[in-house]
């Protein structure tokens, strides 16, 4: 079944004839470029990160090892100026419209510029589950989602990756940093920053799987619930407290329900 859909992937593809990938070094992205190349071949795949001050420097560090890992050429396109964008600062509920919406533009630009035929992302089948307003983005400019179009889940792109000898197949999701900050909070450089910094501490501390949640000066920590009493060891947790501190948090707390993605996404339900 999941071979089938990896061919049909490639079968989808190969009908493109020439593409710009979205490339974030994520283990959708990076199964959906191996699968182009693979169809396509290098010369007529496009690799295109976009960095900015909502990701952190070792994630654009990443993109370019597994962009030559794959013999892929890679374009970074650098900030987009979104920090300059008040309705995208404002932080409000479809802020990842916004933000995909201008990405994307610029893509189907530098695909226009190289000669290039479509843009494809890396949404997989398991999105269309979570409240997800880049879609809307995605389907106004008519950027192709080829492993949504086969129906492959994030579980099922993991084993892909596996097989396939994919670096990433068992790599944590990590959605922009934006995405530890609550809707209608305004999104700063300097809480970047902090989000940014929390989260590497806590990741060489032993917790891989980890948000740091800011509440303006409360950082609420979420790690799998097996990894709680480590995280409130000894050593561990004076040195994360006073790490926390130093970066500007008054309150430092420990979230009960544990890791999970989109959380802050759990008041839109209320």
């Amino acid at each position: 079944m999941v071979m089938r859909k990896y061919r049909q992937l490639k079968d989808n593809l190969r009908v493109c004839e020439s593409l710009v990938v979205a490339f974030s070094g994520g283990v959708d992205s990076t199964l959906l470029l191996g699968a182009a190349i693979d169809a396509l071949g290098p010369g007529r795949v496009l690799a295109a990160a976009f960095h900015a001050p909502f990701h952190g420097e070792e994630e654009l560090t990443a993109v370019q090892e597994l962009a030559v890992h794959l013999n892929c050429r890679l374009e970074v396109i650098q900030d987009g100026g979104l920090l300059d964008n008040a309705d995208f600062c404002a932080n409000p509920p479809n802020r990842c419209y916004i933000c995909k919406h201008t990405i994307l533009a610029q893509l189907l630009a530098l695909a226009e510029q190289k000669g290039l035929a479509a843009v494809a992302e890396g949404s997989n089948a398991d999105d269309l589950r979570d409240y997800r307003p880049g879609m809307q983005a995605v389907e106004e400019l008519h950027v192709l989602s080829p492993l949504q179009s086969v129906g492959l889940t994030k579980q099922e792109i993991r084993q892909l990756s596996r097989d396939l000898g994919l670096p990433t197949w068992n790599k944590p999701s990590s959605p922009c940093l934006c995405s530890r900050i609550p809707y209608g909070s305004t999104i700063t450089y300097a809480k970047l920053r902090q989000i940014e910094y929390g989260e590497r501490f806590l990741k060489e501390a032993g917790f891989p799987e980890v948000r740091l949640r800011h509440h303006d000066n409360l950082a609420r920590i979420e790690v799998p619930a097996d990894k709680m009493a480590a995280l409130l060891h000894g050593q561990t947790l004076s040195r994360t407290q006073s790490y926390l501190r130093g970066l500007g948090f008054q309150y430092i707390t420990l979230d009960l329900h544990g890791f999970r993605s989109g959380s802050l996404n759990e008041i839109l339900r209320v």
